[in-house]
C-alpha cells in the first residue's frame, strides 16, 4: 500500500479532474504488477497495473489507495476490470466519495468473491486525494497558499519585483507548482511581478499548471506575458465582467461582493466545475488575505527567508499578522532549504 500511495503521489498535478491513483498487485509476494493514473486521468492505475501483470493478476491480491470506481464513464470501470482480471483480494486505503462509486466499487468486487480490505494507510492516502475529495464534497478545490517572507513578515518591497528566497526555495516552488492543478494571483502580481507561472525544473516544463489570474475589472493588459503566451499554457481569468481578451484565454465571469470585487468562494466553485482538485495561491497579499478571511485557505506554505525588508516592505497578508496562519493552523512539516526554512501549516 505504501508503493500505491507513492505512485498516486506521483500522478499529482496530471489527472485533471480525476484522483491520483496508484495500483500495485502482488502475488506470491511479488509484484507483478504497477501503475498509476496517465496525464489526463486515463488510463486508470488498475489499468495500468492489470496491464503489466497479465495472467498473473489471477489469484492475487490488489492494493490501491482508493476504492475502484464502479460507473461507466469515458471508460470501463475498474471494478469490472479486477474481477474479470481474477484477482481474489483487494486492499484499499479509501472510499471514494463520489456518488457514483461510494462503497459501489467494493460492493461489486465483494459480490464477485473478492476479499476486500479497507482503510489501510488512510492518512497517507488522504493526503494526497485532499484535492479530490476537497473537490466532490465540498465543491471547490483544496487551496494551498504559498508565502516567501522576510524576517519582519514582508513579501516584497513597496511596489518593486522582490527576490525573497534562495534557489532551494524556488526549486521546491516550481516542484509544488508541478503538483498543483492551477495556480491563482492577482492582478498585483502580474503587473509588479512579471510572473511566468510555469514549472521551470528540468524535464517538467510540462508539469505547468493552469495558470489563473484574478481581475475584477478584465484589467489585464494584453500585452502581458501570461496573455501573449496563453495559447502555450492555459490561462484563465476569474473576472466579474465578460468579454474577449486574446486566443487562449479564457474568461471566467463569476459573482461579485459588495465591493464589486469577485466573489471567491464562488470563483473557487466555478474552478472546481472545471475539474481543478488542486488550486496553488501565489499572490499578493491582498489575495492572501481575502481567502483568510473567508475561510478559504486549507494549508499554507511558508517560505522565510533571513533577511529583513523594513518599512518600505509589503505586509504579507495585507494587514493581518502571520500568526493568523501560525497559530491558528497546525505545523504539518518542517525542512532547510539552504538559508531558508520552510513550513507548511494546515487546517486543525
Amino acid at each position: 500500500m505504501e508503493m500505491a500511495v507513492r505512485l498516486a503521489h506521483r500522478a499529482l498535478g496530471t489527472t485533471a479532474e480525476n484522483p491520483p491513483v496508484g495500483c500495485v498487485i502482488v502475488k506470491a509476494n511479488k509484484l507483478v504488477g504497477a501503475g498509476r493514473t496517465c496525464p489526463g486521468g486515463r488510463p486508470h492505475a488498475e489499468t495500468e497495473a492489470l496491464a503489466m501483470a497479465g495472467e498473473a493478476a489471477r489469484g492475487a491480491t490488489a492494493y490501491v489507495n482508493l476504492e475502484p470506481c464502479a460507473h461507466h464513464g469515458r471508460t470501463p470501470p475498474c471494478a469490472e476490470a479486477l474481477v474479470k482480471a481474477g484477482i481474489s483480494r483487494l486492499v484499499s486505503a479509501l472510499e471514494d466519495p463520489d456518488p457514483r462509486v461510494k462503497g459501489l466499487g467494493h460492493a461489486l468486487l465483494r459480490k464477485a468473491g473478492i476479499a476486500v480490505v479497507t482503510g489501510i494507510y488512510t492518512d497517507e492516502a488522504r493526503r494526497d486525494l485532499a484535492g479530490f475529495f476537497s473537490r466532490i464534497e465540498r465543491k471547490r478545490p483544496h487551496v494551498t497558499l504559498k508565502l516567501a517572507v522576510s524576517t519582519d513578515g514582508k513579501i516584497a518591497k513597496m511596489g518593486e519585483r522582490t527576490r525573497i528566497t534562495g534557489d532551494q526555495a524556488r526549486a521546491k516552488v516550481h516542484l509544488m507548482r508541478a503538483r498543483s492543478d492551477a495556480i491563482l494571483v492577482g492582478m498585483g502580481t502580474v503587473l509588479i511581478d512579471l510572473p511566468s507561472l510555469r514549472c521551470e525544473l528540468p524535464c517538467l516544463a510540462d508539469r505547468s499548471p493552469i495558470r489563473v489570474i484574478a481581475d475584477s475589472r478584465l484589467s489585464i493588459p494584453r500585452d502581458s506575458s501570461l496573455v501573449q503566451t496563453a495559447t502555450e499554457v492555459p490561462t484563465w481569468i476569474l473576472s466579474t465582467v465578460g468579454g474577449e481578451v486574446a486566443p487562449g484565454v479564457e474568461v471566467i465571469v463569476c459573482e461579485a461582493r459588495g465591493d464589486s470585487r469577485i466573489d471567491l468562494a464562488d470563483a473557487l466553485a466555478r474552478l472546481a466545475e472545471r475539474g481543478i482538485n488542486r488550486l496553488m495561491v501565489e499572490g499578493g497579499a491582498a489575495l492572501a488575505r481575502s481567502l483568510l478571511e473567508a475561510d478559504l485557505i486549507d494549508e499554507a506554505a511558508l517560505f522565510a527567508a533571513p533577511m529583513t525588508i523594513g518599512e518600505q516592505g509589503l505586509d504579507a497578508l495585507a494587514g493581518l499578522p502571520l500568526s493568523v496562519i501560525t497559530e491558528e493552523f497546525r505545523l504539518i512539516a518542517h525542512e532547510t532549504l539552504g538559508s531558508d526554512a520552510f513550513s507548511l501549516y494546515g487546517r486543525r
